[in-house]
């Protein structure tokens, strides 16, 4: 049986990686080239399939019990292992390296929103990646809050140029704003001989 064209056949039919895996795992008893046939029937590369199941082999692909292959399919999916690489054009390039920026001038973004950024790159999603870095404030101790909105400002002008979503445009002006320098007032004077807080009036002036 050549999982390959059986996982092929299996997508064409709507079923999803991750099911496709846990049918694919059934029928064979093999979880790596199952996983493998799924990753290269979508059109992964076979380097960067190898690359994505050697870091989870020993976690969830050796020795699994038996009736835990939907399960494992679900992960196997969740950890980004079937996400179809898209190649970047070189305008979405430096919005990548731009959000990478931002990452390490945030501080310290939980390891969760890390993971899921990491997916949004490899598939091309920047719209998402980017909205979802301007709702995240910085950490002042950690980070560089001026360098993280400023970066973002720059990053929401060149995806509006590929991408007409009014989301960029309201959470660019968001950022612009967040990256604006806070102005302080000015403490009020006070009239030499005046006491202060007297608005520069004289105490004959305050009797009127």
């Amino acid at each position: 049986m050549n999982l390959t064209t059986v996982a092929r056949h299996a997508l064409t039919r709507g079923h999803t990686p991750a099911a496709t895996y846990a049918l694919l795992a059934k029928r064979s008893g093999k979880p790596f080239p199952s996983a493998r046939a799924v990753c290269l029937a979508l059109t992964i590369p076979l380097a960067e399939t190898t690359r994505r199941l050697t870091e989870c082999h020993d976690a969830l692909l050796t020795n699994p019990r038996p009736g835990t292959e939907a399960d494992t399919g679900e992960v196997l999916e969740a950890l980004g292992v079937f996400d179809v690489p898209k190649s970047l054009t070189d305008t979405e390039l430096a919005i990548v390296e731009l959000l990478l920026t931002a990452i390490e001038a945030h501080g310290s973004l939980r390891p969760g929103h890390h993971h899921g950024l990491n997916r949004w790159f490899t598939t091309g999603n920047l719209t998402t990646a980017y909205l979802s870095l301007t709702t995240t404030h910085p950490l002042p101790r950690t980070g560089n809050p001026a360098r993280y909105w400023t970066t973002l400002v720059t990053a929401g002008e060149l995806l509006t140029t590929t991408n007409p979503d009014p989301r960029i445009k309201y959470a660019l002006t968001h950022c612009r704003t967040r990256a604006a320098p806070r102005q302080k007032s000015d403490p009020p004077t006070s009239h030499p001989g005046c006491p202060e807080g007297s608005g520069g009036r004289s105490r004959g002036d305050r009797r009127r």
